[in-house]
């Protein structure tokens, strides 16, 4: 059974006029997590962002299983670093 969603206690224009401090009141009074675990989860997106790729940049290599027309993994991989220089697109999501 899920937890009945919480209701935001401010418009999303009231939230825009809000500084970040009032945002990180908010947040905590509307979760279920104390302001640790909340400080502790911002800590790691902040050192996570840090590493994200910026856009325009180079994307860094990576290996992906290739999928077939009915989305199961056929064995086969392409090597980003391989289609350099040919227009690539990549939709992220699961197959599981």
């Amino acid at each position: 059974m899920h937890p009945t969603p919480k209701t935001s206690p401010v418009t999303l224009a009231q939230y825009g006029e809000m500084d970040m401090a009032a945002k990180r009141e908010l947040w905590i009074d509307i979760s279920d997590i104390s302001a640790e675990q909340f400080d502790a989860h911002m800590d790691e997106q902040k050192a996570r962002e840090a590493i994200v790729p910026r856009v325009g940049s180079e994307a860094p290599d990576f290996v992906a299983d290739v999928l077939g027309p009915d989305r199961q993994v056929t064995g086969e991989q392409v090597r980003l670093s391989e289609l350099r220089g040919k227009p690539v697109g990549i939709v992220f999501g699961s197959f599981t």
